[in-house]
Parts: structure tokens; C-alpha cells; sequence
């Protein structure tokens, strides 16, 4: 998404490189993805299920999106 949009950005960031983001993000697998720093998803998901995913973290739904204010 980050790659598409100006409007997403993404660090990837080894966990055991960076223990204290690991500890406050509570990394127990990988990966790990951080939404807005309050809503997580683990392991590999399929695109709808993240862009999902995002969305509901926007307070969003699917339907509703339209482009981002």
C-alpha cells in the first residue's frame, strides 16, 4: 500500500535489532503489522484482509471508503 499511496507510509524493522519497539508493540511472531500503532494484524494475510483490516482501523468499512479525506 505504502508503494501506491503517498498517503501510507511503512518502515520494516527487525525485531531483534530494535527489542524496545518489539517490547512495546508486543512482537511474539513475525510479521507483525502495525496499524496506526493501536490496531495490529499477525502473520501473512491476503490483501483484502489487510486493506480490511486498515480500513477498520479508519473507522471504515469496505463500502464506505471512497478515497481518504
Amino acid at each position: 500500500m505504502a508503494t501506491e499511496s503517498d498517503q501510507v507510509t511503512a518502515d520494516m524493522v527487525e525485531a531483534t535489532e530494535f527489542p524496545q519497539l518489539a517490547i512495546n508493540y508486543q512482537v511474539r511472531g513475525v510479521p507483525r503489522s502495525v496499524i496506526n500503532e493501536v490496531h495490529f494484524v499477525d502473520g501473512m494475510v491476503p490483501e483484502p484482509l489487510m486493506l480490511q483490516s486498515v480500513l477498520s482501523a479508519l473507522g471504515k468499512d469496505e463500502e464506505g471508503a471512497g478515497p481518504p479525506e
